[in-house]
């Protein structure tokens, strides 16, 4: 009996012990979540406290990419934050005395010698230097360690030796370094009014002050990126993301530089860039024309045929580093480039609104190519978080083209439309489709007007006020001519476009912008000039033979002027 009682009692307690161990093996870790959650929570409004009231440009992280100290109790970090223009790291703890005993960069400040070019001290940041970088006092090695026994200034990025310190303060004045032609010294805004008094012009000797706007929502997502490493070694006045402030106000600290010194860098897609150079149309339109940057790219968007165009590639992943990147631009060469006015004028019914007017700098064309991008844009905008790649971009337009080649959406479009160049009509064979350019890159990278062969056909140029005009068959004619395995049909080259739509909808696009449209007159004429910058980088031989095909051709219109 009492063995089975003692029986009953073990199962009893079995059970409870089991029933608890399953309790605790459930709580344990939502209390710990919920514990964890609660400490980052608290964490991350602690820190948000400081970054709000901080003139540091803080940016948290949870890993530090590189081997990092922190620049207050010298510890090693993981998690910590990093100011995007001075570059200094601190860990979380370290941050509050970080606010008390490190500057940030000054991006105005008056000057010793109330010049734009006058004196100015270093601003040194302890530690983190990058490696394999060189002491500005006895020349050797510095950096083979990222401990906290170098110096970097914020501005002209030389470094010293701890021991080396104490000659370097000797010698205080900062001249910038490399790239002192490029940045905006703090000092400037504060005197340039006085300057400009006395009718000074000592500032604009051999000065090319770089303005960066850079898109963040641009491809593959690197402006975040780039903008904090243009702020490093730029002034960070000078240094805009264009998500946050418009082209037009950015555009406004030309009007504070010398005359036709100032030159853009814009980081994005040929979108942003068209919107850069309708901001550049405003000030000419305010009777600023005097302050007209020049512009340069580098490119972050998909199809990037303007950036290919003018030298400056295809595409950007961070293969090349800022500073090559500044030097590109201090050595790129003024080109222009035609802008063109695209009027759509609605028939019928549609004929009481307003004409579509748009401003072309690549290509207007309506068939298979404006509908994959029709497409592509309509699926982008239910999920924008899905297009952030380059190559997620080219894979959606692949689907679409693929797509197209089996429905034919635009067939017959010889028997819809109507072409006039320069006021003649031209006979159309059987097309898909028809692209009108200005540029001689199209749909990622080919070349388009030249194609393939032997056939003397005059060069495409972005800066002779003609427009090449091409015909597609269709998608996979598309395709072809992609990879050199066919050549589209030459329509002609004219001063005005001139297309009519006399029946059904069609999809249409200006530099990628797509819209479906009805029956109206398209009418394409010159608007203006554009100052842009040529980089002369490394080129294929097709590339190096069009280019000096292209600067012959100037030189003989040069020779006939």
């Amino acid at each position: 009996m009492a063995g089975t009682e003692s029986g009953a009692l073990s199962s009893v307690l079995a059970e409870w012990s089991l029933l608890l161990w399953t309790l605790c093996a459930v709580l344990l870790p939502v209390l710990v979540t919920l514990w964890c959650s609660s400490h980052r929570s608290r964490r991350q409004m602690l820190i948000r406290d400081i970054f709000c009231k901080s003139k540091h440009d803080w940016h948290y992280t949870d890993l530090f990419v590189q081997p990092s100290y922190c620049c207050v109790c010298a510890q090693h970090i993981l998690r910590g934050a990093f100011c995007c223009c001075c570059g200094l790291r601190v860990c979380e703890g370290c941050l509050k005395k970080a606010e008390q005993h490190f500057h940030c960069k000054e991006i105005v400040m008056r000057s010793e010698g109330g010049a734009a070019r006058g004196s100015m001290q270093h601003h040194w940041i302890r530690g983190n230097v990058p490696l394999c970088s060189h002491c500005m006092v006895c020349r050797q090695q510095c950096g083979t360690q990222p401990k906290l026994c170098d110096y970097r200034c914020v501005w002209c990025q030389c470094t010293v030796h701890d021991e080396c310190m104490l000659d370097c303060l000797k010698v205080q004045e900062c001249t910038f370094g490399e790239f002192k032609d490029l940045i905006i010294p703090p000092y400037y805004l504060s005197t340039i009014d006085q300057m400009r008094k006395d009718r000074r012009t000592d500032y604009e000797k051999h000065w090319i002050p770089v303005i960066v706007l850079a898109n963040t929502r641009s491809g593959n997502n690197m402006g975040e990126t780039l903008l904090g490493e243009f702020k490093i070694l730029l002034n960070p006045i000078q240094v805009f993301d264009l998500s946050k402030i418009t082209p037009a106000k950015a555009l406004q600290l030309c009007s504070l530089l010398p005359c036709n010194a100032a030159r853009i860098l814009v980081c994005g897609g040929d979108g942003t860039v068209g919107w850069v150079l309708d901001a550049i149309d405003e000030m000419k339109i305010k009777g600023q024309e005097r302050f007209i940057p020049q512009v340069a790219i580098l490119p972050l968007g998909t199809g990037n045929d303007l950036s290919n165009t003018l030298g400056w590639g295809a595409g950007y992943a961070g293969e090349v580093p800022v500073e090559q990147i500044l030097r590109n631009v201090m050595e790129a060469d003024g080109v222009v480039l035609d802008r063109w006015k695209v009027q759509v004028t609605s028939k019928g019914y549609y004929n009481l609104r307003k004409p579509k007017v748009f401003t072309m700098n690549n290509y207007f064309s309506i068939g298979p190519d404006a509908l994959m991008a029709l497409n592509f844009h309509a699926h982008r905008e239910k999920t924008p978080s899905l297009f952030s790649s380059r190559i997620i971009n080219k894979a959606v337009y692949f689907f679409y083209g693929t797509k197209d080649c089996l429905v034919q959406e635009c067939k017959d479009l010889n028997k819809k439309v109507e072409l006039e160049l320069d006021g003649e009509r031209i006979e159309l064979p059987n097309l898909e489709g028809i692209i009108v350019l200005n540029i001689g890159y199209w749909g990622g990278g080919c070349r388009l007007w030249e194609g393939m062969g032997d056939e003397p056909y005059p060069l495409a140029r972005h800066d002779d006020g003609l427009l090449e005009v091409v015909g597609v068959h269709g998608s996979f004619h598309c395709a072809q001519i992609q990879v050199k395995l066919a050549n589209p049909v030459r329509l002609g080259q004219a001063h005005t476009v001139r297309l009519i739509l006399k029946s059904s909808k069609m999809p249409m696009q200006v530099d990628g912008e797509p819209w479906a449209q009805g029956p109206c007159t398209v009418t394409i004429t010159h608007k203006t000039h554009a100052l842009m910058l040529y980089h002369l980088g490394e080129q294929t031989d097709d590339d190096a033979s069009s280019m000096s095909e292209q600067e012959h051709a100037r030189e003989q219109t040069d020779e006939d002027v």
